[in-house]
């Protein structure tokens, strides 16, 4: 055969001309997901944390034998139902940051490139993958520990309005909250590139950051240090699942505050602004 007829083959026509469709990258990228065994772990504790507080502050909450009222039935409710987020934003800020360093530590986001050179879809459909499951999962969970907490709540003489929207929107904002940080988390990842740079600039943005403006406020007596601290991920996006108290918003008017629905915002423009820069950054950097 002449060697001309080579360019013809079937194999050179396929990667030539054609391109992985979206639907396909994300079927790809849910096996990749559901290989990682820190993938299971990381949702087996999420599911684990969200159930076992729930179920422990409703066995332990008692209205000492007097009718609450419906406000703080109501707020206890959310509280006892939400109390396992704080625990559980660490879990999956660790997962999103290994979603896709994981990849870049094994050397496969090689491979995974070259299927995709154009790399935008492969990253945009890891990152639907993750935050669908993650919000599933949490999702689930919640309402798992709400199902459990509910008739131990009411034993205890705590009856909340369930579907009262003041409460139901705290519970689902739960869910939102941890997705919506899984995939800040799955954006710092993917600018630095490195499991243990992605995970401790996330833990330091969850942890160390919110202490460290707390005691310059304390220690400097000035009010700024609280105003930023509200805008960090954790304060912002722990208004999507606080309960909001008949005449809590008259109680404090001094600094920033946030509602729900501020806090979304906030929090989600955060998730753009640094999966923008990722994104950006990896379509230009070499692997």
């Amino acid at each position: 055969m002449s060697a001309t007829t080579s360019p013809t083959t079937p194999s050179t026509r396929m990667s030539g001309s054609t391109r992985l469709s979206f639907p396909h990258l994300v079927r790809s990228e849910w096996i990749k997901l559901r290989s990682i065994r820190s993938t299971f772990w990381c949702y087996a504790i999420l599911v684990v944390v969200t159930i076992g507080m729930a179920a422990l502050v409703g066995a332990n909450t008692n209205s000492g034998g007097q009718d609450m009222p419906t406000d703080i039935a109501n707020g206890t409710f959310v509280n006892a139902n939400t109390v396992g987020v704080l625990l559980s934003s660490l879990v999956v800020g660790v997962l999103g940051v290994l979603i896709i360093t994981g990849e870049y530590g094994t050397g496969q986001v090689r491979s995974t490139f070259t299927a995709e050179p154009r790399r935008t879809g492969v990253i945009l459909a890891k990152a639907t993958v993750l935050a669908v499951t993650t919000f599933v999962v949490s999702a689930v969970a919640t309402w798992i520990g709400v199902l459990i907490s509910l008739p131990l709540l009411a034993g205890n003489g705590v009856e909340p309005e369930i579907g009262d929207p003041s409460v139901f929107m705290p519970i689902l904002g739960s869910s939102v909250f941890l997705t919506l940080l899984a995939l800040l988390a799955y954006g710092i990842g993917l600018l630095v590139r490195s499991s243990a740079g992605g995970i401790a600039i996330t833990l330091g943005i969850l942890l160390v950051l919110p202490v460290v403006l707390g005691l310059m406020a304390g220690l400097m007596n000035v009010e700024w240090p609280t105003n930023i601290a509200a805008f960090l991920p954790d304060m912002a996006g722990g208004q999507l699942y606080a309960y909001a108290y008949d005449g809590a918003s008259e109680a404090d008017t001094s600094g920033v505050v946030l509602n729900g629905w501020g806090g979304f915002g906030v929090l989600a423009a955060e998730v753009l602004v640094i999966g923008g820069l990722a994104l950006t950054l990896a379509r230009r950097r070499d692997v």
